[in-house]
C-alpha cells in the first residue's frame, strides 16, 4: 500500500511542477509515478511490490467483468424479447473457495451485478453462498461457471 501512497504523491508533485490541476494531468502524473516507482522496484519491500502486480491484474479483471456483464445482458434480452422466454429460475447453493470478507463480499456483488443472477446470502459458516438465477437449467454448470470466471478473478486479484 506504500507503494500506492507514493505514486500518489508523485502525481500530486507531477501536477505542481506542471502547474495544472485538472483529472488528465493527474492521471498521466499518476501513470509517470508508476512507471518511476516500476524502475525502483528493487527497492521495495515485498508487500509494496505487490501493487506493481496488482496494476497488470486490475484491468484484466475489469474487462472481464464487462464482458462477463455484456454476455449476461445479451442473455437476458434474448429470453425477455423471445416468444418462450426460456428461463428456468433456480436457488443454487453456491460452495465457496474465497475466504476472507473482502473476497466474499466482492464475489456476491459481482454475481449481482452480472445480469440475471442475484446474490442471496452467505451461510453462516461462509461456506455456502445461495445464488439466485434465471437460467438454472444445470446447476452444477452455474457452479462451475461462477467459479471458472467471477470467484477465480477474485482470487486472482485478491491474493
Amino acid at each position: 500500500m506504500r507503494a500506492f501512497v507514493q505514486n500518489v504523491l508523485l502525481s500530486i508533485f507531477w501536477m505542481l511542477v506542471t502547474e495544472s490541476f485538472t483529472l488528465t494531468n493527474f492521471l498521466v502524473g499518476f501513470a509517470i509515478g508508476f512507471l518511476i516507482l516500476l524502475l525502483a522496484r528493487p527497492l521495495f519491500d515485498a508487500p509494496s511490490r505487490r501493487y506493481f502486480a496488482l496494476a497488470w491484474k486490475l484491468p484484466r479483471f475489469v474487462l472481464l467483468m464487462l464482458w462477463e456483464i455484456l454476455l449476461s445482458s445479451l442473455r437476458v434480452a434474448q429470453a425477455v424479447l423471445s416468444p418462450n422466454m426460456g428461463i428456468k429460475p433456480g436457488i443454487i447453493a453456491y460452495p465457496l473457495t474465497v475466504e476472507s470478507d473482502l473476497e466474499i463480499t466482492l464475489l456476491a456483488n459481482l454475481i449481482t451485478l452480472t445480469p440475471g443472477t442475484l446474490s442471496l446470502d452467505v451461510s453462516d459458516d461462509r461456506k455456502v453462498l445461495y445464488v439466485h438465477g434465471m437460467f438454472v437449467d444445470d446447476p452444477q454448470a452455474v457452479v462451475q461457471s461462477i467459479h471458472e470466471s467471477l470467484e477465480k478473478a477474485v482470487m486472482e486479484v485478491t491474493r
